[in-house]
């Protein structure tokens, strides 16, 4: 049995992660942090106000990590250092640096370090990811994703996405991660990154639209490109090979697209439930953790590197007539 702090009670929490938790069989829910400990009340658990507090008096043996983005660094490692292991959500952190610490506290402390970058687990990627090993569309050369959307967040739900110094960016943070997550899965490493970020529509503290570019160390380029400025939502994910392409658009949807087939392969009705099952299974019996805190620095590694870019990407020569 794997025993579970969850810190924060916010949307994720709520439709996703407590009821993950609560239905896997070898998990057990046994606190919660809050600022707000009326929002615990539901679950019958104790609640507390600071982390510090729940580890010093709770004993639990996991800490799941949903607080904004720029509590994941704190929180996690201190998690960590007092011996839990921890699933954080993503992305991992707010920047490359704090990612390299958490990894570093999680192999000091002996303990493990998972991340929610939950679309590892989805059926059609493995399928995905089996299909281009066998050549079915020959040699991956070009992959492409998008995600379009309208702003998430107001002022009363998950505002914090909005606030730079929360969240660390816009949809570039927020989305693009996960995308370029699952390229990492299906590709390795990547070797090289240019990215642009802008704000096209709205004047937002974060940049409301980020392309990527990736070209990875198999010589296959990918780009990513995701936008908060959209009335029609667009989740198109596409891999062209020398012969053949495969077409995972929606990619939160259960079709793929291959030469000559056609398969559904819906993911589970709660995206997390995958996510925190596997990481119970690497916990208790050392199955192979799909996301850890090592896979999740390739994505951090490359949002880096999309930032360096952009912002020196006006380093021209002046030229004067």
């Amino acid at each position: 049995m794997l025993t579970w702090l969850v810190i924060g009670v916010g949307d994720i929490t709520t439709r996703r992660v407590l009821p993950a938790i609560l239905a896997e069989e070898r998990s057990q829910l046994t606190g919660i942090v809050t600022r707000d400990p009326a929002k615990a009340a539901p679950y019958g658990v104790p609640a507390f106000t600071t982390l510090d507090a729940a580890l010093k008096q709770l004993e639990a043996a996991a800490v799941y990590v949903a607080s904004p983005v720029f509590l994941h660094a704190p929180q996690s490692i201190a998690a960590l250092a007092a011996h839990r292991h921890v699933l954080c959500e993503k992305p991992l952190a707010m920047n490359l640096a704090e990612a390299e610490r958490m990894v570093a506290q999680a192999c000091k402390s002996g303990r493990t370090l998972g991340v929610a970058y939950y679309r590892r687990a989805y059926p059609k990627i493995h399928r995905a990811r089996e299909l281009i090993r066998r050549g079915v569309i020959g040699q991956p050369v070009l992959a492409w994703a998008t995600c379009h959307t309208e702003v998430p967040g107001t002022k009363l739900h998950r505002s914090w996405l909005l606030d730079p110094a929360q969240a660390g960016g816009g949809p570039l943070y927020d989305i693009a991660c996960h995308r370029i997550d699952i390229l990492n899965f299906l590709f390795g490493e990547p070797a090289r990154v240019a990215g642009q970020l802008s704000n096209v529509v709205h004047a937002l503290t974060v940049e409301d639209s980020a392309t990527v570019m990736i070209e990875y160390k198999n010589k296959l380029r990918a780009i990513v490109d995701v936008r908060w400025h959209s009335r029609i939502e667009r989740d198109q994910f596409c891999i062209v090979g020398t012969e053949g392409e495969l077409d995972l658009t929606p990619l939160n949807g259960p079709g793929l697209g291959y030469p000559g087939g056609q398969e559904n392969l819906p993911t589970h009705a709660n995206v997390h439930y995958p996510c925190v099952k596997n990481f119970v299974d690497a916990v208790l019996d050392g199955a192979p953790l799909l996301s850890s805190g090592g896979t999740a620095l390739w994505t951090d590694w490359v949002t880096a590197q999309a930032l360096k870019s952009h912002e020196t990407r006006d380093s021209r020569p002046s030229v004067t007539p």
